[in-house]
């Protein structure tokens, strides 16, 4: 729905609620709502306001549904938060497929285009790198230097086609079981992104006596021999010095043969996108998460796909996804992963609600089922497609989601590895986040925020509240940004060379 302020500076959400929003800092004493109690101390924007008296143990409700339950009875105009609401059981009666609505792509003669270099092996790409990947830790520093010294020295010049030569490195690979989930997991981070449709070429460098071993993986995934490999170990080849000359001259050989693409147009349901979200707030629900959500329907409606991950940000809002699944079993893979991380996080002494972090807090959201309930607006609107593993390649088109921590840099490792050509990231809090080989675009929900860090933001969603543009508007504007960015337009995380201390493969199970 699209946003309309309130004279008081608040906002409801929906019929349903009884809480409302703070767009501006209440300050203590006053009564924000008519015969509200005075507010005990100041309350941010982004916060909650009771509107009626919620007894102790009743449901918050808030976007409509369920956010938490009264620790003690709320007061009208009390500020709710975590002194007064706590975690709760949610709606998980899941009825699978009851939301389901088939839709319609767009005409031919609607379908939208980019300009992407188009591989001989299949897929189109929106960058072209040439990727250097340590299979593990101990080769880190050695992919590194190669990067590093072929990036300054000139070498790239002369092939104005390659973005560049980026390192991938990681800290694990070893001291792992060499089979079993966690294994498994690693394998297919690092084998989707060295096949990745923004990879021109990649470059192994292991240390030779590793648990991921270049040659099992290869024989894992039926490599053909046209993947644009080269291996090598420091063992093999002689030690640190000689693997990083060995490196700087594979690089070298590699430059001409990825040099010799060009983009043309390509329709943008050729186009993966993975859908983020760090450092929510308040906001994050009511802005920039619906506005890229209405962005994805128009990328899902062109044919192109929507990547929504972070599993335990999707906790509590779930139910909406699993009714509008395709199929039953599309649905059941959705309930099968949230009763993975209930598992997940019991054995290892959390819950899930160990998440919103201290900065969600302090934006407003008060517990999980508050913040997933946002989150899940990214997701749009359209059928659920299919869901998949963590770093699982993407087989088919429209809203499909990613098993994955809500950690974010993990959780767009995996989305890469998936196939996602670029990564749309909202913040409400701001962060300094970026990807390769897939760009990040970043989306601010809050005015405010968004012009102290105007230089690390791409689109601004505050005016969503604060001019009162419609949701569907700022949605076609993400739409186009993608394009563009797509296009070879650079991101503002891209210029400021965000993306290499962001490759984290999602670590599972034990380090022996």
């Amino acid at each position: 729905m699209d946003v309309k302020t309130a004279p008081e500076g608040v906002l409801q959400l929906h019929a349903d609620d009884n809480v409302v929003v703070t767009l501006r800092y209440m300050p203590k004493g006053a009564s924000v709502l008519d015969g509200g109690k005075p507010l005990h101390a100041m309350v941010p924007p982004g916060h909650k306001i009771a509107t009626a008296e919620i007894g102790a143990g009743a449901p918050i409700v808030k976007f409509g549904q369920i956010i938490g339950y009264a620790g003690a009875a709320i007061a009208r105009g009390e500020h709710v938060h975590t002194h007064n609401c706590g975690m709760g059981d949610h709606d998980q009666a899941y009825r699978i497929g009851a939301d389901f609505r088939p839709f319609d792509l767009v005409a031919d003669a609607d379908q939208r285009y980019f300009q992407g270099y188009r591989r001989a092996g299949g897929g189109t790409g929106t960058r072209n790198y040439i990727a250097l990947f340590a299979t593990v830790n101990c080769s880190a520093t050695v992919v590194r230097h190669i990067a590093d010294h072929v990036n300054r020295s000139g070498m790239l010049d002369d092939y104005p086609n390659v973005d560049g030569v980026i390192a991938l490195a990681h800290g694990t690979g070893c001291g792992m079981a060499s089979s079993g989930e966690g294994f498994d997991t690693l394998q297919r981070v690092l084998w989707g992104h060295a096949t990745h449709v923004n990879v021109g070429a990649a470059v192994f460098v292991g240390l030779g006596c590793e648990v991921m071993q270049i040659g099992r993986m290869k024989e894992m995934f039926g490599a053909s021999g046209d993947e644009r490999f080269y291996g090598m170990t420091i063992q093999e080849t002689g030690g640190t010095r000689k693997t990083i000359e060995t490196g700087v001259e594979a690089v070298r050989e590699l430059l001409p043969s990825v040099n010799a693409v060009t983009r043309e147009p390509v329709p943008v349901s050729e186009l993966t996108v993975g859908l983020q979200c760090g450092g929510s707030d308040g906001f994050s629900g009511i802005t920039a998460n619906p506005a890229l959500g209405a962005a994805t329907d128009m990328l899902v409606r062109h044919g192109g796909t929507a990547l929504l991950s972070e599993t335990p940000e999707i906790y509590g809002a779930e139910q909406l996804l699993v009714r509008r699944a395709v199929s039953k079993e599309v649905g059941e893979k959705l309930i099968d992963r949230i009763r993975w991380w209930e598992n997940y996080t019991a054995i290892n002494g959390g819950t899930m609600d160990n998440n919103p972090s201290p900065g969600n807090k302090a934006g407003g959201l008060t517990t999980i089922l508050e913040k997933s309930l946002g989150a899940a607006a990214k997701g749009g609107t359209l059928p659920l497609a299919d869901v998949i593993l963590y770093a699982e390649k993407v087989k088919s088109h429209g809203f499909v989601f990613m098993d994955s921590p809500g950690y974010d840099p993990v959780s767009a490792t995996g989305q890469i590895a998936s196939g996602s050509q670029l990564v749309v990231f909202t913040t409400g809090r701001g962060s300094a986040f970026g990807s390769k080989p897939s760009p990040t675009i970043k989306l601010a929900t809050n005015s405010a925020m968004y012009k102290k860090l105007s230089e690390d933001m791409d689109i601004n969603c505050g005016d969503i509240i604060d001019d009162g543009i419609p949701v569907a508007e700022k949605g076609r504007e993400i739409f186009e940004k993608m394009i563009a960015v797509a296009s070879g337009e650079k991101s503002k995380s891209e210029a400021l060379g965000l993306g290499d201390n962001e490759f984290v493969p999602w670590q599972i199970g034990a380090v022996m």
